[in-house]
């Protein structure tokens, strides 16, 4: 399994659970060796092999050179978990620059598709593969907008649901199944970005269950949506968001 953006938040706790579940996992991160390697760390400790590889996945030869290092070490790619994602501080969309929308789209949709461009091409029986899962890491920003905090990033992932759609439909023959889980507000790092670390306590009241969602929750969505328990669910979405 490849999980990008995976030495920190959800990523990382899909990469610890995913070596519990058996998976060989290559941790993928862009500047944080220490969390990452603390990952991989914690991967070998369940009984698994586990690599980090550091590549910034908005750059096409960096996630080439990530998958190859993939292979290389670990064996085939039978699983993608495209998690890799930024946002930026909070503001009204008036008042962002072109710079900012040119990162955020850089690695949450550029990357997402450069990744899943490169699972297909191992993964598919169409060019020799033995199939597999990819798993699309979305948030229901896409669906509530994140009015006058970070519309941009809301709208990278709206095309990440579009991604999941589209791509299930178009390698469903080819033994691959694409499928988004889509968290709500969770105990994660990504809130200080947004230059709000307490952003979850803030808005924990408008969830139905009350509070925020830990980075564990979102993982084992996502490791049930690659296993075989989910063998005929494809371009479907898991709502990780307390009912929100």
């Amino acid at each position: 399994m490849i999980v990008t953006g995976a030495s920190r938040g959800i990523g990382a706790a899909t990469a610890r659970l995913a070596a519990e579940r058996g998976y060989d996992v290559c941790v993928n991160y862009r500047s944080d060796a220490a969390a990452a390697g603390a990952v991989v760390a914690a991967a070998r400790a369940a009984g698994v092999k586990a690599v980090a590889v550091k590549g910034d996945i908005a750059r096409e030869a960096d996630v080439l050179a990530l998958f190859d290092a993939a292979a290389a070490e670990l064996g085939p790619v039978t699983a993608l978990v495209n998690n890799a994602g930024i946002l930026e501080r909070q503001c009204r969309l008036d008042e962002m620059e072109v710079a900012r929308f040119e990162r955020v789209f850089a690695i949450n949709v550029m990357g997402a598709l450069l990744c899943a461009r490169e699972a297909v091409r191992r993964m598919s029986t169409r060019h020799g593969g033995k199939g597999g899962a990819i798993v699309n890491v979305g948030s229901m920003a896409a669906r509530l907008g994140s009015p006058g905090e970070y519309v941009d990033y809301a709208a990278s992932k709206g095309a990440i649901d579009t991604l999941t759609v589209g791509l299930a439909k178009e390698v469903a023959e080819e033994g691959i199944r694409v499928n988004c889980v889509r968290p709500g507000v969770i105990r994660t790092g990504i809130h200080a970005s947004g230059g709000e670390p307490g952003r979850v306590d803030r808005v924990k009241h408008a969830v139905p269950m009350k509070r925020g969602g830990e980075p564990e929750e979102v993982a084992r969505a996502i490791l049930w949506l690659l296993s075989d328990e989910a063998s005929y669910s494809t371009g479907t979405f898991i709502d990780v968001s307390g009912g929100r």
